[in-house]
């Protein structure tokens, strides 16, 4: 019944707005490597319907515009004996991944803009299972030029490529490091873009959860900061589909007496396979490693991330883990670098029949260590992305899971099939 509703959503939002000019989403690249016109701009009719096939520049701040989000799952398990004795049954599963409506826009010209964002979400990366909504951005942007910003607000940290840039890019279908991140979180952030024809972002941030009106009081941590650096160290000035992007984070995590770390193994259906439960800690900083090679359609993305927790009577333990995502686009497409924010936007194809990309990840989370056993899991995943249009995207991925914890080894399948719409 969730997908049929989703599904009627889409149709009826698809129909309301096929007439519609089309304006650059938050989702949507923001111009190539050089910055200086659209991404889509070559792009015709698709042979599956699109509401809005073609973007145009646009030449003026727009002071509103509507940005949707839908994407529906359907997960399916298999477990071994072990895998049912760590976690219990994982029940297969209807879900409405995300369901996120954006009201957004830009006043002012020259040097000095002002932009707003306010986005509602069904079923959120955050939500608690009995809230059905929850405010995922409130906050406005001062920019000078477009080089440099200031957001105000409820927002992402700076940490993580995983999670800087949104989940509908990504060629995975879910993350897997998010022990070490939140979502979102409420305070002010700036980002500067560095270097000749913009080759590097620097972007640093302070937060306070207490601000937060969705997060819950026994949850809140009080005071977080992040600074994430980038660069693109290489790229080829005749095809902006060949690059490389390095990029470093930190994030100091703040503590009320106690410290939790658990997480899914890139399946949202699922219960947490890892976790710590809370433990008495002050704090502790997490470090985070970036990097992605494009060669046009093939492209190799790795992240690795450490945290190292101030909890002297749990021996102060250190966790860490790590993921390689491999994909190969066999039309040829590209996923295109963003120099604005540092990281690579979702497929945008050419051909009238979409893109179609192989997928293949391996992962590997670690909350052991020290008196502290929260687990540890890897994952391999083998997957394919239909990238119908710019904004349809159908997906299939397999993952196959081993979770040592509780003194045994559990392996887990798990089989996801994603559709998503973004306006």
């Amino acid at each position: 019944m969730a997908i049929r509703r989703l599904l009627a959503l889409v149709a009826v939002w698809t129909a309301a707005t096929a007439q519609a000019q089309e304006t650059t989403s938050i989702y949507e690249p923001i111009g190539t490597a050089t910055g200086d016109r659209s991404l889509l701009e070559d792009v015709g009719q698709y042979g599956i319907p699109d509401p809005v096939p073609r973007q145009e520049e646009r030449k003026k701040p727009d002071p509103f515009r509507i940005s949707v989000v839908a994407i529906g799952d359907y997960t399916t398990f298999g477990q071994d004996d072990a895998s049912v004795d760590q976690l219990g049954v994982q029940e297969d599963k209807w879900q409405i991944r995300a369901l996120r409506l954006s009201f957004l826009g830009t006043f002012g010209s020259g040097d000095f803009k002002l932009s707003y964002q306010v986005s509602g979400e069904y079923k959120g990366f955050d939500s608690d299972p009995n809230e059905d909504w929850q405010m995922t951005d409130i906050s406005i942007t001062l920019a000078k030029g477009d080089r440099s910003k200031l957001t105000l607000g409820k927002t992402k940290e700076t940490f993580a490529y995983e999670m800087v840039g949104d989940s509908a890019n990504l060629p995975v279908v879910e993350r897997v490091l998010s022990p070490f991140y939140v979502s979102r979180n409420t305070g002010a952030r700036f980002t500067h873009v560095w270097g000749p024809n913009k080759r590097g972002t620097l972007s640093f941030g302070v937060y306070n959860d207490d601000w937060d009106i969705d997060t819950k009081k026994s949850a809140r941590r009080g005071v977080d900061s992040s600074v994430r650096l980038t660069a693109l160290v290489w790229d080829d000035p005749a095809d902006d589909s060949h690059y490389l992007h390095v990029g470093a984070s930190f994030r100091n995590v703040a503590s009320k007496g106690e410290l939790r770390y658990r997480g899914r193994p890139g399946t949202n259906a699922s219960d947490n396979f890892i976790d710590t439960g809370s433990f008495d800690a002050d704090g502790a900083l997490h470090m985070g490693l970036e990097a992605m090679l494009a060669l046009g359609p093939i492209s190799v993305q790795g992240e690795y991330t450490t945290a190292w927790v101030d909890a002297p009577t749990m021996g102060n333990p250190s966790f860490d883990g790590w993921y390689v995502t491999g994909s190969w686009i066999l039309t040829g497409d590209h996923r295109p670098y963003d120099r604005n924010v540092g990281y690579a936007r979702r497929v945008v194809p050419k051909g009238r029949w979409g893109a179609h990309e192989l997928i293949a990840r391996w992962s590997d989370v670690d909350l052991r260590d020290s008196q502290v056993d929260g687990g540890r899991f890897r994952r391999i995943d083998a997957g394919y992305n239909w990238w119908a249009t710019q904004r349809w995207k159908f997906g299939l991925h397999y993952g196959h899971v081993w979770l040592d914890r509780f003194g045994e080894r559990g392996q887990t399948d798990t089989l996801m099939t994603r559709l998503q719409w973004v306006y």
